[in-house]
C-alpha cells in the first residue's frame, strides 16, 4: 500500500510536539490535496464507532433546501441512531478553532496509552455542558446512512490533528469563508 499523507506528515514530526503554525505550513504544501484522493488506495470500512474520526463522501437528503453542505465531512461520531449517526463535522470550523477543539476533545481519550485505536468518550451532555466545547454548536450534524456515498476512511487517533488541518473541505452552496463566518455566530 502507498504511503498516506498522514504517514508523510507524521515522519516530519510528532503530532503532540508540533504547533498549529507548523501544521499550517505543512498543509499549505498539500494545497492541491482532495478528499477523494484520500479515500483512494486506503483501507476503508463500512462501520463506524462513536469516538473515532472518519472522512467520507456524503450527499444530503435535503441538499436542495440547504444553504450549503460539506461533500466530504471529517466527522467525530458521538451517537448512533436508527437511520445514521450524529457527529461533529470539523470542516465547519476554521483551522485554528479545529486545532483548539481537538486539543480539548483529546483530553477525553479512552486510553492513557495513546495508540491508533484510541477513541474519545463523548456525549451531547458532555459537549453542551462546557464553554470550551462551544464550537461544536456550529458543527454537530445528523448523517443519514442512506446518503453516505462511500465507505469510511478511519483516521487513527495520532493523526487527528493532522487530518483536521488538511484543506479537504468541499462545501457546496458556499465557500469555506462564508461557512466559517456563519459558524462563528453559533458559538
Amino acid at each position: 500500500m502507498a504511503t498516506s499523507v498522514f504517514d508523510k506528515l507524521r515522519q516530519a514530526g510528532a503530532d503532540t510536539s508540533k504547533s498549529y503554525t507548523w501544521y499550517q505550513s505543512e498543509v499549505k504544501r498539500l494545497a492541491g490535496l482532495r478528499a477523494d484522493t484520500l479515500l483512494k488506495n486506503q483501507p476503508l470500512t463500512n462501520r463506524i464507532l462513536p469516538g473515532q474520526m472518519y472522512l467520507f463522501m456524503y450527499d444530503p437528503k435535503f441538499k436542495d433546501t440547504l444553504p450549503y453542505f460539506d461533500r466530504f465531512p471529517l466527522v467525530l461520531p458521538f451517537r448512533l441512531v436508527k437511520d445514521g449517526f450524529f457527529g461533529i463535522n470539523l470542516h465547519y470550523l476554521p483551522y485554528l478553532v479545529r486545532f483548539k477543539l481537538l486539543g480539548y476533545l483529546m483530553e477525553l481519550a479512552t486510553d492513557e496509552t495513546i495508540s491508533e485505536k484510541t477513541r474519545i468518550k463523548i456525549s451531547w451532555g458532555t459537549l453542551s455542558s462546557s464553554a470550551r466545547f462551544a464550537p461544536v454548536n456550529a458543527c454537530v450534524k445528523h448523517y443519514l446512512t442512506d446518503h453516505v456515498q462511500s465507505r469510511f476512511l478511519t483516521i487513527p487517533f495520532n493523526d487527528w490533528i493532522t487530518a483536521s488541518q488538511l484543506p479537504v473541505e468541499r462545501f457546496v452552496g458556499a465557500n469555506k469563508n462564508k461557512v466559517w463566518r456563519e459558524s462563528r455566530g453559533k458559538y
